[in-house]
């Protein structure tokens, strides 16, 4: 058996290596969108936690 028959699967190769393709990009995808979501999260977060402390530091000034 040599890398072309390896491959070509016995003519499926391309159903085989188009399902691991496509689970490859979905994978990635995925791991972009969740990178994504947790930097937006961390922002939010952020700014929440400076804005309370912005309101708690004006209510000890009065």
């Amino acid at each position: 058996m040599n890398w072309t028959e390896f491959f070509a699967m016995k003519g499926y190769g391309l159903y085989v290596w188009g399902s691991y393709g496509a689970a490859l990009l979905v994978l990635v995808i995925e791991i972009i969108l969740v990178r994504h979501k947790r930097k937006l999260t961390l922002q939010q977060l952020r700014l929440k936690f400076v804005a309370e402390n912005q309101m708690r530091d004006a209510e000890n000034m009065e």
